[in-house]
């Protein structure tokens, strides 16, 4: 059997070289992480981030946190970690198409959300209405992966990094494979809330706007497909990640009803206000109890200098939904008495 003379690593790197898009980040020349580490013999830098990402514990709450349906009880309901699949199959069959590197997009778009709260954009906003200095998830998530993953990141590539932070919010991410992400995210979003708020029964068909519907399709899998193709036919070759103007468009308009009509205001938010108050309550518990926090997250205040409220904030977010009304229910419901069989 012949042995493999070239390390597979380096054999990846020759073939991005030679066949990615000149618009497209190559491995070899990525700007680095903040700790050195030797290279690996097998995995390019990008491909250890995605895995480092699919492993951490960050990832695997994603299961349990909300999408759009809060603690969801049908089976078929996105939770954030299937949003998280589909954005990263969405990004990755742009990026081929367009020769661009499939394992920053993939990375990218695996560790874009896991700074979310639990209870989704609800958290979010209940957070940054008490944190100081505010909360947004994609700040957030970028702290996941610098410092508390593991008790000191991941330690992943500045693109990966630039990806996540960027993929939401004013600032464009750096490369394209960012910029991939950051629409595939959108294109993700709206079409699967259309799939579930039918499923839930919050919209019907016919209330689906049939301007956008004539230009993006009829069916869900009609939608996905006119958006990723248009995306691809208007970025070929190009420096820039974009939509055409009457697709873009029609997606833009189709995200503002669903603003409208399931994301504010519709029977799928109907305990949002619950939701919220669990936050609050937690944030402010644990901050007058510091006390309480476990063990790790008092020892983060105390060795490193951090702030009681960014701890208690980096506890909360990471929460579960399931874990943060269990914790409630812990500390503010009254638990039964129990009874003993007198001697």
């Amino acid at each position: 059997m012949a042995s493999c003379k070239v390390e597979p690593r380096l054999r990846t790197e020759e073939w991005e070289a030679k066949t990615l898009s000149p618009y497209a980040c190559r491995s070899a020349a990525s700007r680095g992480r903040e700790r050195p580490e030797e290279e690996c013999s097998v995995r390019t830098v990008f491909q250890r981030d995605r895995d480092r990402i699919i492993h951490s514990k960050s990832f695997r709450r994603l299961k349990h946190k909300t999408q759009v349906f809060i603690i969801p009880e049908g089976d078929h309901f996105r939770t954030r970690l299937t949003h998280t699949l589909e954005v990263a199959q969405i990004a990755r069959t742009i990026a081929r198409a367009l020769r661009l590197n499939e394992d920053l997009t993939e990375a990218i778009a695996l560790g874009h959300d896991l700074g979310h709260t639990p209870f989704g954009h609800t958290g979010e906003a209940a957070l940054n209405a008490v944190h100081p200095g505010g909360f947004r998830h994609n700040e957030q998530s970028l702290r996941v992966v610098e410092h508390l993953e593991g008790g000191c990141g991941l330690n992943l590539t500045w693109e990966v990094r630039d990806g996540i932070l960027n993929h939401t919010g004013p600032n464009r991410p750096a490369t394209l494979e960012g910029q991939v992400v950051r629409i595939a995210d959108r294109i993700a979003y709206i079409n699967h809330d259309i799939d579930d708020a039918l499923r839930g029964g919050v919209l019907t068909v016919d209330e689906l706007p049939a301007d956008c519907l004539d230009v993006l399709g009829h069916t869900h899998r009609n939608r996905i497909n006119t958006m990723i193709v248009d995306l691809i036919e208007s970025s070929c070759e190009r420096p820039e990640i974009t939509l055409s103007p009457r697709v873009g468009q029609a997606m833009d308009r189709l995200r503002d009803f669903m603003f409208a009509r399931v994301y504010l205001s519709s029977a799928a938010k109907q305990e949002e206000g619950k939701a919220r108050h669990v936050v609050q309550y937690l944030y402010r518990y644990f901050m007058e109890h510091p006390d309480a926090l476990p063990a790790e997250f008092r020892r983060r205040a105390e060795t490193a200098g951090g702030s009681w409220a960014q701890v208690v904030c980096d506890y909360i977010a990471g929460m579960t939904d399931r874990y943060a009304v269990a914790v409630f229910q812990d500390l503010f419901v009254p638990q039964g008495f129990p009874v003993f069989r007198e001697l």
